[in-house]
Protein backbone atom coordinates (compact mmCIF):
# COMPACT_ATOMS: atom_id res chain seq x y z
CA UNK A 1 0.00 0.00 0.00
CA UNK A 2 2.28 3.08 -1.50
CA UNK A 3 0.96 6.52 -1.13
CA UNK A 4 -1.66 7.13 -4.21
CA UNK A 5 -4.36 9.77 -5.04
CA UNK A 6 -5.80 11.21 -2.56
CA UNK A 7 -4.15 9.52 0.45
CA UNK A 8 -0.86 11.02 -1.18
CA UNK A 9 -2.32 14.31 -1.36
CA UNK A 10 -3.11 13.94 2.80
CA UNK A 11 0.67 12.67 2.82
CA UNK A 12 1.96 15.09 1.15
CA UNK A 13 0.09 17.91 3.17
CA UNK A 14 2.02 16.09 6.27
CA UNK A 15 4.69 16.22 5.10
CA UNK A 16 4.70 20.12 4.19
CA UNK A 17 4.04 20.37 7.37
CA UNK A 18 6.83 18.41 9.20
CA UNK A 19 9.80 20.18 6.97
CA UNK A 20 7.93 23.59 7.88
CA UNK A 21 8.78 22.60 10.99
CA UNK A 22 12.22 21.68 10.49
CA UNK A 23 13.20 24.80 8.26
CA UNK A 24 11.43 27.40 11.01
CA UNK A 25 14.09 25.43 13.48
CA UNK A 26 16.79 25.41 10.77
CA UNK A 27 16.44 29.46 10.81
CA UNK A 28 15.93 30.34 14.35
CA UNK A 29 19.31 27.93 14.59
CA UNK A 30 21.24 30.01 11.97
CA UNK A 31 20.16 33.29 12.87
CA UNK A 32 21.05 33.07 16.58
CA UNK A 33 24.56 31.32 15.66
CA UNK A 34 24.94 34.46 13.26
CA UNK A 35 24.37 36.83 16.53
CA UNK A 36 21.44 38.21 14.52
CA UNK A 37 17.83 39.53 15.76
CA UNK A 38 15.09 39.27 14.05
CA UNK A 39 15.47 42.94 12.77
CA UNK A 40 18.51 42.54 11.59
CA UNK A 41 18.35 39.32 9.73
CA UNK A 42 14.88 41.23 8.47
CA UNK A 43 16.97 44.30 7.41
CA UNK A 44 19.48 41.75 5.26
CA UNK A 45 17.45 39.92 3.66
CA UNK A 46 14.32 42.07 2.49
CA UNK A 47 11.97 39.83 4.06
CA UNK A 48 9.63 41.45 6.82
CA UNK A 49 10.12 40.64 10.75
CA UNK A 50 6.67 39.33 11.07
CA UNK A 51 6.84 36.34 8.33
CA UNK A 52 10.63 35.23 9.71
CA UNK A 53 8.80 35.22 13.45
CA UNK A 54 6.11 33.41 11.39
CA UNK A 55 8.56 31.33 10.07
CA UNK A 56 10.22 30.21 13.17
CA UNK A 57 7.33 29.27 14.58
CA UNK A 58 6.16 27.14 11.80
CA UNK A 59 3.29 29.15 11.06
CA UNK A 60 3.91 29.72 7.47
CA UNK A 61 5.24 28.41 4.69
CA UNK A 62 7.49 30.59 2.83
CA UNK A 63 8.25 30.40 -0.65
CA UNK A 64 11.55 29.43 -2.14
CA UNK A 65 12.03 33.17 -3.33
CA UNK A 66 11.91 33.89 0.51
CA UNK A 67 13.96 30.79 1.64
CA UNK A 68 16.73 31.99 -1.18
CA UNK A 69 16.51 35.75 0.42
CA UNK A 70 17.05 34.22 4.17
CA UNK A 71 19.95 32.16 2.99
CA UNK A 72 21.21 34.88 1.48
CA UNK A 73 21.49 37.12 4.65
CA UNK A 74 22.94 34.00 7.01
CA UNK A 75 25.39 33.86 4.35
CA UNK A 76 24.85 30.07 3.43
CA UNK A 77 23.53 27.94 1.05
CA UNK A 78 19.72 27.10 -0.10
CA UNK A 79 20.53 23.26 0.85
CA UNK A 80 22.27 24.70 4.41
CA UNK A 81 18.73 26.49 5.66
CA UNK A 82 16.75 23.31 4.31
CA UNK A 83 19.01 20.77 6.25
CA UNK A 84 20.39 22.28 9.22
CA UNK A 85 23.42 20.85 10.77
CA UNK A 86 24.65 17.68 9.96
CA UNK A 87 25.99 17.25 13.08
CA UNK A 88 22.76 18.75 15.46
CA UNK A 89 21.20 16.25 17.88
CA UNK A 90 18.12 14.33 15.99
CA UNK A 91 15.21 13.57 18.21
CA UNK A 92 11.93 14.21 15.75
CA UNK A 93 8.50 13.65 17.26
CA UNK A 94 5.61 13.32 16.17
CA UNK A 95 2.43 13.22 18.40
CA UNK A 96 -0.28 10.35 18.31
CA UNK A 97 -2.72 13.35 17.24
CA UNK A 98 -0.26 14.52 14.12
CA UNK A 99 0.18 11.24 12.47
CA UNK A 100 -1.34 11.40 9.27
CA UNK A 101 -3.72 8.47 9.17
CA UNK A 102 -5.28 6.78 5.93
CA UNK A 103 -9.00 4.74 5.92
CA UNK A 104 -9.63 2.34 3.45
CA UNK A 105 -12.97 2.72 0.91
CA UNK A 106 -14.72 0.17 3.58
CA UNK A 107 -13.87 2.11 6.31
CA UNK A 108 -12.36 -0.72 7.85
CA UNK A 109 -9.03 -0.74 7.77
CA UNK A 110 -5.91 2.04 8.77
CA UNK A 111 -2.98 2.93 8.20
CA UNK A 112 -0.57 5.29 10.26
CA UNK A 113 1.47 7.05 8.33
CA UNK A 114 4.63 6.42 10.82
CA UNK A 115 7.55 6.42 8.41
CA UNK A 116 9.71 9.19 7.59
CA UNK A 117 8.56 12.18 5.13
CA UNK A 118 11.92 12.53 3.57
CA UNK A 119 11.96 9.21 2.06
CA UNK A 120 8.42 9.10 0.80
CA UNK A 121 9.77 8.24 -2.49
CA UNK A 122 11.60 5.02 -1.85
CA UNK A 123 10.56 3.56 1.61
CA UNK A 124 7.05 4.23 3.33
CA UNK A 125 5.91 2.24 6.64
CA UNK A 126 2.76 2.10 8.04
CA UNK A 127 0.95 1.10 11.78
CA UNK A 128 -2.11 -1.29 9.85
CA UNK A 129 -5.16 -2.28 11.73
CA UNK A 130 -7.98 -4.00 10.43
CA UNK A 131 -11.78 -4.63 12.06
CA UNK A 132 -12.48 -8.30 11.59
CA UNK A 133 -13.83 -8.40 7.10
CA UNK A 134 -11.92 -5.25 6.62
CA UNK A 135 -9.94 -5.44 3.17
CA UNK A 136 -7.36 -2.87 1.99
CA UNK A 137 -7.05 -3.34 -2.13
CA UNK A 138 -4.47 -1.46 -3.56
CA UNK A 139 -3.36 -0.68 -7.33
CA UNK A 140 0.35 -1.49 -8.51
CA UNK A 141 3.28 0.84 -7.51
CA UNK A 142 6.38 1.21 -9.51
CA UNK A 143 8.53 -2.02 -10.88
CA UNK A 144 10.51 -3.98 -8.61
CA UNK A 145 8.88 -2.53 -5.19
CA UNK A 146 7.99 -5.15 -2.46
CA UNK A 147 5.71 -5.11 0.72
CA UNK A 148 6.70 -6.22 3.88
CA UNK A 149 3.73 -7.03 6.31
CA UNK A 150 4.74 -8.11 10.00
CA UNK A 151 1.55 -9.40 12.07
CA UNK A 152 1.33 -8.00 15.58
CA UNK A 153 -2.29 -8.64 16.80
CA UNK A 154 -4.60 -11.00 14.89
CA UNK A 155 -4.43 -12.70 11.60
CA UNK A 156 -4.41 -11.14 7.84
CA UNK A 157 -4.74 -12.90 4.06
CA UNK A 158 -2.68 -11.11 1.72
CA UNK A 159 -3.30 -11.82 -1.99
CA UNK A 160 -1.08 -10.84 -5.13
CA UNK A 161 -0.84 -11.51 -7.78
CA UNK A 162 -3.05 -14.33 -7.85
CA UNK A 163 -1.33 -15.87 -4.97
CA UNK A 164 -2.79 -15.67 -1.39
CA UNK A 165 -1.31 -16.58 1.97
CA UNK A 166 -2.05 -15.85 5.76
CA UNK A 167 0.03 -14.55 8.68
CA UNK A 168 -0.31 -15.05 12.19
CA UNK A 169 1.27 -12.77 15.32
CA UNK A 170 5.07 -13.06 14.50
CA UNK A 171 4.71 -13.63 10.94
CA UNK A 172 6.16 -11.78 8.23
CA UNK A 173 4.71 -11.53 4.24
CA UNK A 174 6.82 -10.48 1.80
CA UNK A 175 5.71 -10.48 -1.50
CA UNK A 176 5.95 -8.04 -4.90
CA UNK A 177 3.12 -5.07 -4.69
CA UNK A 178 4.07 -3.96 -8.62
CA UNK A 179 1.08 -5.70 -9.04
CA UNK A 180 -3.10 -5.57 -7.80
CA UNK A 181 -2.76 -6.44 -4.30
CA UNK A 182 -5.20 -7.21 -0.71
CA UNK A 183 -4.73 -7.52 2.66
CA UNK A 184 -7.78 -8.69 4.27
CA UNK A 185 -8.78 -9.28 7.88
CA UNK A 186 -11.15 -12.81 7.81
CA UNK A 187 -10.54 -13.14 11.38
CA UNK A 188 -13.15 -12.44 14.28
CA UNK A 189 -11.10 -10.32 15.81
CA UNK A 190 -9.09 -7.29 15.31
CA UNK A 191 -5.54 -7.31 13.33
CA UNK A 192 -2.53 -4.90 13.45
CA UNK A 193 0.89 -5.36 11.82
CA UNK A 194 4.17 -2.94 10.56
CA UNK A 195 3.81 -2.69 6.70
CA UNK A 196 6.52 -1.50 5.23
CA UNK A 197 6.59 -0.47 1.27
CA UNK A 198 10.08 -0.22 -0.97
CA UNK A 199 9.56 1.09 -3.63
CA UNK A 200 13.29 0.25 -5.40
CA UNK A 201 12.46 1.86 -8.77
CA UNK A 202 12.11 5.18 -7.50
CA UNK A 203 15.57 4.26 -5.54
CA UNK A 204 17.07 3.45 -8.80
CA UNK A 205 16.04 6.29 -10.82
Amino acid sequence: MGVEGKDRVKALEAGAHAISGFLGRSVLKLRKANNMSLAELSHQSGVAKSIISQIERNETNPTLSTIWRLAQALDVSVDRVLRGSDDESFIEKSPRGETPMLVSEDGRCKLAIIGWIKTVEWLQWYDFSAEPGGELASEPHQPGSIECLSVLEGELEVEAGGVVDVAAVGDTLRYRCDRPHVIRNRGGKPARATLVCILRAAVME
